[in-house]
């Protein structure tokens, strides 16, 4: 007989481990429009409590998105007893596969709701960000199934996230923005990449194909270290470019993490995910640490420059 899910597991389903990934991107965006709007920039009223919300958004939809994500994964095979993705509590049997459908619909509608109402605050212009968000989440294994998942992460949490709160804050995005979370994202990237480079052998079972399959485990290697370096490069070009306070430097603290990272990608290959089957949760790991300098560059430099 199936016992009832726990509290913990019902929390475990959405997996909020990864929940960097977006409130980072967002608040990351707060955080710059703050030190903007106090250091000079010809900014209209900023909507902050708006910009909160749309914080709170990106991660319900997030959410939702995690829930779709391991249901679909489910229901093609990708997720089987001997994978290392997803929850497990569907392969596990904690859930049935309808729970998590319900579960994950419910958080999109209350994402969607959230959406509709910054609508009204921000002007139409954040409904097709919001559409293509709610998409992204709900069709992402279907790209991911034919080597598209890096490239949507990218979009939605390198470039989507910080434009929509963007937009809900100002009522525009001018390019500083996306270029400061143009890294963050570089680095969400790598927790996918990880993650699907570990699984090449499991995914091809699944008759699935993604980057990492593309371009096999030696050029998967060379990508994790170009996106994890080219997220420490973009800081230092936008801090010359005088786009971010110097005190931005701050998240080249964070890169022995990084090469710690590396070294455990390096030691990839096909047919031994063991070697490699926590670094997804290190990358997303990463992905806080990062930010949290950046949010508190801005933040800070705000009164140093005062």
């Amino acid at each position: 007989m199936q016992t009832k899910p726990t509290l913990n597991q019902w929390i475990a389903a959405f997996r909020p481990w990864s929940f960097p990934a977006s409130a980072m991107p967002a608040l990351a965006t707060i955080a710059f429009v703050y030190f903007r709007s106090r250091s000079g920039a010809e900014l209209s009223d900023v909507n902050w409590t708006g910009g909160w919300i749309a914080l709170v958004g990106a991660v319900i939809i997030h959410a939702g998105g995690n829930l779709f994500s391991d249901y679909f994964d489910y229901r093609h095979n990708v997720d089987r007893g001997e994978t290392f993705g997803s929850s497990r509590l569907l392969v596990d049997g904690v859930f049935t596969p309808r729970t998590i459908y319900i579960y994950a619909c419910s958080f999109m509608l209350f994402g969607i709701a959230t959406g509709i109402y910054l609508s009204f605050q921000a002007g139409w212009q954040l409904v097709p960000i919001g559409l293509a968000g709610i998409a992204g989440a709900y069709f992402y294994y279907k790209l991911k199934y034919v080597a598209l998942g890096d490239a949507l992460i990218f979009v939605i949490y390198g470039l989507l996230i910080a434009l929509g709160t963007s937009v809900v804050l100002t009522g525009t995005c001018d390019a500083g923005v996306l270029l400061q979370s143009a890294p963050i994202g570089f680095l969400v990237v790598n927790i996918l990449h990880a993650n699907n480079t570990r699984d090449i052998l499991h995914d091809r079972k699944a008759n699935i194909r993604t980057q990492a399959m593309l371009i096999g485990v030696k050029w998967s290697k060379f990508q994790y270290i170009a996106l994890a370096v080219a997220s420490y490069l973009v800081i230092i070009a936008l801090v010359v470019a005088q786009i971010l306070p110097p005190l931005c430097l701050s998240t080249l603290l964070t890169a022995p993490i990084a090469i710690r990272n590396i070294r455990t990608m390096m030691t990839a290959e096909v047919g031994k995910p063991e070697k490699i089957k926590a670094l997804d949760t290190a990358s997303a790991q990463l992905v806080l640490m990062f930010s949290l300098l950046l949010v508190l560059s801005n933040l800070i430099s705000v009164y140093l420059c005062q």
